[in-house]
């Protein structure tokens, strides 16, 4: 996939979602998902690379830094908490669309349930 793409597969995924907005909190060429004015997601680029930025559980990320070149401990984050995507082979849409969603649901896990755009826990 290359950077066009993540970034449009990875815009189009978070602007999906029950009351995601966008901002732009750090200026031009950063754009950022939040839900209940939490962060989830960031768009932009790093050096002129396409990056994006997500919050993802430790064990998860820790694995998908292990077996994807083009994943990495979050850029300018909390290395623990955010992994960074960047363009390559091995990124694809459905990877791309599933990291969005599941760092949108570990934000609304961590919300009061009375804050929770939807109850999306089984």
């Amino acid at each position: 996939m290359d950077g066009e793409q993540l970034h449009e597969v990875a815009i189009r995924t978070a602007a999906g979602l029950p009351a995601a907005v966008e901002t732009q909190p750090f200026g031009e060429g950063a754009i950022v998902y939040k839900v209940v004015g939490k962060m989830f997601v960031m768009v932009t680029e790093v050096r002129g690379v396409p990056i994006v930025n997500l919050k993802c559980a430790p064990p998860h990320g820790a694995a998908l830094v292990r077996d994807h070149a083009e994943i990495t401990p979050g850029w300018h984050m909390n290395k623990r908490h955010w992994i960074t995507l960047s363009p390559g082979d091995g990124i694809d849409e459905t990877l791309v669309e599933d990291l969005v969603a599941n760092a949108y649901d570990l934000v609304v896990a961590g919300l009061p349930v009375a804050k929770r755009p939807i109850d999306r826990e089984p």
